[in-house]
């Protein structure tokens, strides 16, 4: 891939439960030939992956094209001058969202989420709790007012998903699109064809 026609996305993944929508992310990413995926998983991510979907640490790793350590807040992510298309973390704690909130850099995911939003940047967040307290929505509206965009994975119908595949595809797709990436998945047809 030259270095003067690839896009990338930065990656990040942490401990909440939704751990299959980072799977499906990453690999909806390798059918895209032009986009490079950066890859960050928080500790408590990778104990999310095994816990929910039974994969390891390197057999999530083997689906990004770079990863990175966590801890390493010298990487080149942790850097403006690394270019890339924007960050999605997905799914994104509430201890991720406050971190960010606050502009505290203390890992890889947070930074290059600061990154993200210094640079103007699209952050995307797929925030993984419920029912969210007053902390979680005035981080949530303080990421907003920098910019980020705050997106929960909540499932649509309207497709009529048929597997629990269907819907977390239909997310990705969408969350996707929010970068000017375009996967296959399902899309709002309108109510006019509905009753065809």
């Amino acid at each position: 891939m030259s270095d003067a026609k690839v896009r990338r996305l930065v990656v990040g993944v942490t401990g909440a439960t939704g751990a299959t929508y980072a799977v499906h992310l990453l690999r909806a990413l390798q059918g895209v030939p032009d986009v490079e995926s950066h890859l960050v998983v928080s500790p408590a991510g990778v104990l999310n992956i095994k816990y929910e979907l039974g994969l390891t640490r390197q057999e999530v790793h083997a689906l990004a094209d770079k990863v990175y350590s966590f801890r390493d807040v010298g990487a080149t992510l942790a850097s403006g001058g690394f270019a890339t298309m924007g960050m999605v973390v997905v799914p994104c704690s509430m201890r991720t969202l406050a971190a960010v909130a606050h502009g505290l850099s203390d890992n890889l995911v947070t930074r290059a989420a600061d990154v993200t939003l210094k640079e103007r940047r699209r952050l995307v967040m797929l925030v993984r709790e419920t029912p969210f307290n007053l902390a979680h929505l005035r981080n949530m509206t303080a990421v907003t007012e920098m910019g980020g965009i705050i997106f929960p994975p909540l499932p649509a119908f309207y497709h009529h998903p048929a597997t629990i595949d269907e819907m977390v595809q239909h997310t990705v797709a969408r969350v996707l699109e929010l970068f000017d990436i375009t996967v296959p998945g399902p899309h709002w047809e309108g109510t006019a064809s509905a009753g065809r």
